[in-house]
């Protein structure tokens, strides 16, 4: 097994961002959502104009994990202004956070997590939140055997369909 590294990205890693957001969301909700929805969505969330804005908002960083030079998941985190929902102006925000199928199970995801919590008690915030939908199970799973809890619902709009997404937040303790 390659050893995955885990990198700061900036405007020119853009077209490698928008190739794995879009093979990682298709991956992952393809096979629940019509192909419309999944279609639109992509073309919305993960064209250049709309990845160049996230990717130059200082208060959103993306971060690339990589083996052997193949880049094999990503995360996306907000702080302040940047954030989907203001919940909290101290929070950190875990936007997007994918990793390819054929990675698996492959440590890549808890690298990405361990990434977050990092970037947390560096940038002092009171915690970490994100949305997950409240059909995938496997992302659940994950979210809780790393801390984090339940805490609210909202709704996630994909194409003409309207989604549960539950938010969990990680408290981070200040004291270490």
């Amino acid at each position: 097994m390659n050893s995955i590294e885990i990198r700061k990205a900036t405007l020119t890693d853009l077209e490698a961002i928008q190739k794995i957001s879009t093979q990682t969301f298709t991956e992952t909700f393809a096979a629940v959502n019509t192909p419309e929805n999944i279609a639109n969505y992509v073309a919305d969330s993960f064209n250049s104009e709309q990845l160049t804005s996230e990717l130059n908002n200082a208060n959103s960083l993306f971060y690339l994990a990589t083996a052997s030079n193949e880049i094999v998941g990503y995360l996306k985190v907000n702080f302040g202004d940047a954030q989907t929902e203001m919940i909290n102006k101290n929070a950190l925000e875990v936007h997007r956070i994918y990793v390819s199928k054929a990675f698996h199970g492959k440590n890549v995801g808890q690298l990405l997590i361990d990434e977050v919590k990092k970037i947390a008690l560096k940038t002092d915030v009171d915690y970490i939140w994100l949305g997950v939908w409240e059909e995938n199970h496997r992302a659940l799973r994950f979210y809780t055997k790393n801390g984090f809890v339940e805490f609210d619902k909202h709704v996630f709009t994909l194409g003409n369909e309207q989604q549960t997404d539950l938010l969990m937040q990680f408290p981070i303790n200040k004291e270490k």
